[in-house]
This record gives C-alpha cells, structure tokens and sequence, in this order.
C-alpha cells in the first residue's frame, strides 16, 4: 500500500456517510464541531457563504471542494445575514443511513451541495493530516482536477439514485474521494492549501520512494544506510533531509509505522501475537511486545482484549496464552 492509502486504512473507522442537499434561499445552517471525524462540502450548482468559527465569510461558487480534516464546525449559508438553523442530529450516527438526498430552505435560488464525513481514531492519526489546516478551500476544483471531478458526479449520481449494491459502492466511492481530496490538496500550490513537510517528502523522489518502500514491506530489516541507497542519497545527507521534512528520524518512523500495522492488525485480523510481530518486523514475540508497550502504553494481550475487534482463536499453536484471551468481538 502507498502512503495516502495507509493513511486512510489506519485511521478511518466505521462507515462514512454522506449527502447530496439541495438548498433554496433563504437558507442556512450550522454544522456541529465533531472531533475524530474529518468531512467535507462539494457545491455542485449555486453559490453560498461559508461561515467559519473563526475568521471572514468565504464566498463559494460551483466547483469548489471544502475540507475540514479535524472536524471542526463551521455554518453555511446562502448569505451572511440569513439566520442560521441549529442541526437537528449527528450525520455520523450509526443509526443514520449511509447516504441520504434531501431539499431544504426556502422556494428562491437553489444551491446544491455534496457533503460527506469520516470517522478516524485520533488515537492512531497519521502524522501527515497533522500538516493540513483546519480548512482545505479547493476553490473551483471540479473544473481543473478531472479525477476529483468524475469521483464527486459518481457519488453524486448514486446518492440521488442509488442502485443495486449501492452501499458498497458509496462507501468506496467516499475513500476515493478523500484520497482524491488528499492528492489534490498536497498538489495545490502552498498559498492555497498551506501544507507543511509532508507534501514536499510525497514531492521529493527519493523520499517518496523510502516511504513507500517502507510503508509496502515494514518488515524488511531497514538500515538508514539502505534507506538512503534507494533514496540516491548519502546515509547522513539522507537522515537530515529525512527528519526536516517527516519530523522524525528514518529508523524513529519506521518503529511508529511497524506498531501502527501491528495494531491495525490485532484489529482487524485474527493472527496471533507471534505472527504480527513477524510480520511487521520483530524477531521475537518478547521485544515486539516491549516496542508496543513503549508505544501504545498497553501490552499486545490488553490492547487487543480492550481496542481489538479479534481475538485469537484457541488451538494447538497458542495454548500458552490461551487462557488470557476472549473471544468477544468488540466493535470499535
């Protein structure tokens, strides 16, 4: 996996949801502030205002792409003097449906908006979102970024007229759209989008291709003499060049990373201990189980007994441990 995917598959939990509104003037709203979430605003047809907590009024036309990384609240509106409705519920709910195509406001001049949301974990954030800002304006996006462009109509299209299968089609139409929302932020000129290190280490080859080296096989025994071979750099020129833009050493990210995918792992898979360790690159079950502990400030065993959706399956090959683990499935 690349480095933009991983983002998504580590942080990103329960199903996103999104809507296609239609608003007729007057019209306006407040969207609540939902920390662990991200969300965003597409405005299909129309114009509007958006009103953030902090700061001067933007003006929005069709095309633009809204994002807010961190969830933080924010109204809309047709015009700055229109009084704002309060929101009747939580969009991330899970009761609520995954998609929904509603009309709103008053009988004037229409305005259409594609809007969406994602739960993340902020307990396992990858540091990249870290350098976005609280909001990513993309301001006439559907008009130069024909990827962005062609994912925003299909989701538009099967919200308004869902299909067969269409649950799993939204869903995966929203994890393209955020990774599209991604690219093209990390793309834009720094004036616009002002992203920090990480969009110039996804810029630079040879940083670039350590990340997605390590990110595809984190169990190779990665040396920072390796690392800087593939990056076509010198060991120290690359450990400098490394740690300005990532904010962390090589070898200091490449630990994060292992127990990230290890988590993830006592997560999202039934493996034993032993196993993952393996997999993301520990010798032995004891200092895999040291390294996380540092990390995650829990033992493996606790971790997947209190955070995990698995639990090992009992059998020949874990009796050792088998009378420690449940196997509850816990959702997350």
């Amino acid at each position: 996996m690349d480095v933009l995917s991983d983002v998504i598959a580590l942080m990103r939990t329960g199903r996103p949801r999104a809507a296609r509104v239609e608003w007729r003037a007057p019209w306006g709203q407040r969207f609540p502030a939902l920390p662990g979430s991200a969300g965003f605003q597409v405005v299909l047809e129309g114009a509007g205002r958006l009103l953030p907590q902090e700061g001067e009024p933007i003006a929005l036309s069709a095309g633009d792409v809204l994002f807010f990384p961190r969830g933080h609240g924010y109204a809309m509106a047709d015009t700055v003097s229109t009084p704002l409705a309060e929101p009747a519920c939580d969009p991330l709910a899970e009761e609520l449906g995954l998609f929904a195509a509603d009309s709103s406001g008053g009988a004037g001049a229409a305005t259409v908006l594609l809007c969406g949301g994602y739960r993340f974990d902020v307990s396992r954030a990858h540091p990249l979102l870290a350098d976005l800002p609280d909001l990513v304006h993309l301001q006439g996006a559907l008009g130069r970024d024909a990827e962005l462009s062609a994912a925003i109509g299909l989701l538009s299209t099967e919200v308004q007229r869902p299909g067969g299968g269409a649950d799993t089609i939204v869903t995966s139409l929203l994890d393209m759209l955020l990774l599209y929302i991604l690219r093209a932020c990390f793309a834009t000129e720094p004036g616009h989008c002002r992203v920090g290190g990480w969009a110039a280490a996804l810029a630079d080859p040879g940083i670039s291709a350590v990340l997605d080296a390590v990110h595809r096989d984190p169990a190779h025994p990665w040396t920072v003499q390796e690392m800087g071979e593939r990056a076509g750099l010198s060991r120290s020129a690359f450990a400098r060049r490394f740690t300005a833009l990532v904010r962390q050493p090589p070898l200091t990210y490449l630990t994060w990373w292992r127990l990230a995918m290890a988590a993830r792992l006592m997560r999202e898979s039934d493996a034993v201990l032993g196993e993952i360790a393996a997999r993301v690159g520990y010798s032995s079950e004891f200092a895999f189980s040291n390294a996380f502990k540092r990390e995650h400030g829990m033992s493996p065993g606790r971790y997947r007994r209190d955070v995990g959706r698995f639990a090992p399956p009992r059998g020949p090959r874990d009796r050792r441990t088998a009378s420690r683990r449940t196997h509850d499935v816990i959702k997350t």
